[in-house]
């Protein structure tokens, strides 16, 4: 049986607006994701995407429910221990590439490494490789300025694969990149999770996207369901 990399039991998320009751996001949202898995997150504008994405990787808090990941019940971690294991054990992956501009394609890709305290040329081979993987081989040395907006987002993948993660979190990762850039981000995202049987939950408006992953998760209306693919 497939490791379970991550466990949401019953999450449910409300925020207080001043003077009237809470709004709620969602309730009791129970799932798993198992090592490897490629998973779709759909679901209309204002669903609460983001929020769950934003609760599995420890920015935020729940109103009530857990997040398991790997065995680790993150709510026990105190804020020191929780940005070590965040950094450690979660990839992300924006819309935004949110790459430094100081910084070249291989120091941005092995910044989690150098925030980790390891020196740059202790993990100078795997930035290098992680940046052929996604195609960028030629350009280690080139600045996210001297970069096209498709190249800049292969590069956030790249640093997101950094430090070996447990899981990787995407949302809307092609969101911002035209047709033919979104299916290159995505045919590259899909052939790494195989090579490295890396678990990826991705929130996605796109339903060609989606289509191709393992299961798609569907949120709407503060409920979750789930199938194995989209039909049609």
């Amino acid at each position: 049986m497939a490791n379970t990399i991550l466990e949401a039991r019953d999450l449910t998320k409300r925020y207080p607006v001043r003077g009237r009751a809470d709004v709620e996001v969602f309730r009791d949202l129970s799932f798993s994701l198992n090592e490897g898995e490629l998973v779709t997150l759909i679901g209309p504008s204002g669903s609460g995407k983001s929020t769950l994405l934003h609760l599995l990787g420890t920015l935020d808090k729940p109103s009530s429910g857990e997040v398991i990941i790997e065995g680790e019940n993150v709510a026990k971690l105190e804020d020191r221990e929780l940005s070590a294991f965040r950094n450690k054990r979660i990839g992300f992956i924006f819309q935004f590439h949110h790459l430094l501009p100081e910084f070249t394609a291989i120091e941005n890709v092995a910044m989690p490494a150098m925030i980790a305290g390891k020196p740059f040329d202790e993990v100078r081979a795997r930035a290098t490789e992680l940046l052929g993987d996604v195609g960028l081989a030629e350009r280690l040395d080139h600045r996210p300025s001297m970069l096209s907006g498709g190249e800049a987002q292969r590069v956030a993948v790249a640093r997101a694969f950094m430090m070996k993660p447990a899981l990787i979190l995407a949302d809307e990762p092609t969101g911002n990149l035209d047709t033919r850039n979104s299916d290159i981000l995505f045919n590259i995202i899909t052939n790494l999770s195989r090579k490295h049987q890396q678990t990826f939950l991705i929130a996605t408006h796109n339903l060609d996207l989606a289509k191709q992953s393992d299961r798609v998760m569907h949120l709407e209306s503060g409920s979750l369901t789930t199938n194995k693919a989209i039909v049609g």
